[in-house]
């Protein structure tokens, strides 16, 4: 089953993984220097922080597959949508060694589908930006160009 995914800059990780400990009544299941995530079930969320990127809020939207067959099932509707799919195939963003593409919806957020393959201990690979447009996808999780900006570097 599919895991909704959120990603937030903030400004402060320690004030915020409090004030969201306290709100989803959990620790995080990760935390680092400049990023946190909790792995809630109730509802089925990947919420993730990191003070990485620029300004605070919404980076990026998505969701987590637990398998190849859903991450697939994920990136035919997003190729369905008539959009420019950016697929980045094995990668490494957010402490997690991925399989994931990205496709930005018409306002320009982004939208992440992945599936996590393991744990890593850097936060991601530098990955050049596609060029902009209206419909670019972005180039990696946070700090690459939520809302159909361009982004110099990745993670």
């Amino acid at each position: 089953m599919k895991r909704f995914h959120v990603h937030l800059h903030v400004d402060d990780l320690a004030r915020s993984v409090a004030f969201y400990s306290r709100l989803f009544a959990a620790e995080p299941a990760r935390v680092e220097a400049d990023y946190a995530k909790w792995m809630l079930d109730d509802p089925r969320l990947n919420f993730a922080i990191s003070t990485r990127g620029q300004g605070h809020g919404v980076d990026h939207l998505g969701f987590q597959a637990e398998d190849e067959g859903e991450l697939a099932e994920l990136k035919a509707r997003a190729t369905s949508a008539d959009r420019t799919l950016l697929d980045e195939g094995e990668t490494v963003c957010c402490y997690a060694r991925s399989e994931k593409h990205w496709v930005t919806d018409p306002q320009g957020i982004a939208w992440e589908h992945y599936r996590t393959l393991q744990r890593a201990e850097v936060y991601g690979e530098s990955r050049a930006a596609p060029a902009t447009g209206t419909d670019d996808a972005v180039a990696c999780c946070a700090g690459a160009a939520p809302r159909g900006k361009s982004a110099s570097a990745c993670c």
